[in-house]
């Protein structure tokens, strides 16, 4: 990983349009990302002190991992939730806490965006063997990313291209056990699209196969959930949350 750290792979790469998408990303605080609010300046701070070098990257990925130590993971519902109140409750969905991570970045002055990806209900099963029909029939996910540089980074290959993850994790993200979707992103890859596959098939980390529909490019997840919603109704949320919210999922 350190080769990568000093010449970043998407270097190589042909810079992507800003525009893809319709989305060109935003460093603008939101009601979601509020990066102004001193516990989101204090995770930077932190993030800046424990990066392994200067840069965007190495900013992210100290980020990332403070948030996985500091941010307990649990199966809460409310993807509105302000990165600011998620640091002080300590404890967060995948979600919640990739919020937490885009609000770092854009208080770094790195503009980010999310990739709206409807996911079967099914992708959770192994999470709730025995809670299956409480499982809705789809989820809202907000997929983060990053303008570094002249290039567009999904969170998927913050760490490494997706190929390379995969080749050290074969395995891939099964959505059990007590590895997280947020955790994973650092170890395996985490293939929405089945980039991954190739002449001798798809390999066990594309999870292509879970995506409904491709919603598209949003300058923030708030943008997003104000198009499509959230994945549960006010209520649901507030009912689930009661039941969930401590629940750990690690």
């Amino acid at each position: 990983m350190t080769s990568m750290m000093l010449t970043p792979w998407w270097r190589h790469r042909r810079p992507a349009a800003a525009t893809a998408g319709g989305a060109t990303g935003s460093v603008a605080p939101t009601a979601i990302l509020d990066w102004r609010h001193e516990r989101v300046q204090r995770l930077l701070a932190d993030a800046r002190s424990t990066a392994s070098q200067a840069g965007d990257h190495p900013l992210l990925l100290a980020a990332h991992r403070l948030i996985s130590d500091r941010v307990h993971a649990v199966y809460a519902l409310d993807d509105a939730q302000s990165a600011s109140r998620t640091l002080a409750r300590r404890r967060g969905s995948c979600s919640q806490r990739l919020a937490v991570l885009e609000a770092v970045a854009r208080a770094a002055g790195i503009p980010t965006r999310v990739r709206g990806l409807l996911i079967d209900g099914s992708f959770w099963y192994p999470r709730f063997p025995r809670l299956r029909r409480l499982v809705p029939d789809t989820v809202v996910l907000a997929w983060p990313e990053f303008r570094l540089g002249r290039e567009w980074v999904g969170v998927s290959e913050l760490y490494a291209p997706l190929g390379a993850l995969g080749r050290a994790n074969p395995a891939g993200f099964t959505n059990t056990g007590s590895q997280t979707l947020f955790e994973a992103l650092a170890s395996t890859a985490v293939d929405w699209d089945g980039s991954t596959c190739g002449a001798d098939g798809c390999s066990s980390f594309d999870l292509s196969a879970v995506v409904r529909r491709d919603l598209g490019r949003f300058n923030s997840r708030d943008e997003l959930f104000a198009a499509h919603g959230q994945t549960l109704c006010p209520p649901a949320r507030i009912a689930g949350g009661m039941v969930l919210g401590r629940r750990s999922a690690a």
